[in-house]
């Protein structure tokens, strides 16, 4: 299994490609629907439980523009599986081509342990963490919305902005607070 990377394949005209990847697929699939029904663009959409990708389609597989990793909260082996993915990207798409959605972060059957796990991880990889409600349809196509900015940035469909300039203004910062223990 090799790494995928970012700049292997040439990129298409007015098309993007993006990699959702989801261990539970719970909102993997409904994203997908609404992604599909860009206008402006033609989104290509590539569906994935994790990386390492198979060698056999290398071949037929569009350039990747945005690998999203889709965390359910109340789930620890959704964490598990994204961060043992990421092993497999080359370091070139964590220069604005990594996102992280969050799901579930409602719950109040969230250990506030593994939000906070998701934030140092986004951050430690300045990478962008967007939360998503995948109950309703109206979430999923905010959550759509949200990524439809990012993907068509890190495709290079925006004129006169790079995914790099989008990593700067979209990452995930840590408050300074968060490693202090908490004293009530």
């Amino acid at each position: 299994m090799s790494l995928l990377k970012p700049f292997s394949k040439l990129p298409n005209i007015n098309t993007a490609s993006i990699l959702l990847v989801e261990s539970e697929e719970h909102l993997q699939q409904s994203l997908a629907d609404v992604l599909v029904e860009e206008s402006s663009i033609t989104v290509n959409v590539r569906l994935a439980k994790s990386l390492p990708l198979p060698k056999e389609n290398d071949k037929d597989r569009p350039r990747i523009d945005l690998v999203v990793f889709i965390i359910n909260l109340s789930s620890e082996q959704s964490f598990i599986s994204a961060e043992a993915s990421l092993k497999y990207l080359d370091p070139g798409y964590f220069l604005g081509k990594v996102c992280f959605m969050v799901t579930s972060a409602r719950s109040a059957a969230v250990p506030t342990e593994r939000m906070d796990a998701v934030r140092k991880l986004a951050a430690s990889l300045h990478s962008p963490l967007l939360f998503a409600e995948h109950q309703t349809s109206e979430g999923v196509a905010a959550a759509a919305e949200r990524l439809l900015g990012i993907l068509k940035v890190s495709a290079g469909v925006v004129p006169m902005t790079t995914a790099l300039y989008l990593s700067n203004l979209t990452r995930c910062t840590l408050p300074t607070d968060i490693e202090q223990p908490s004293f009530d």
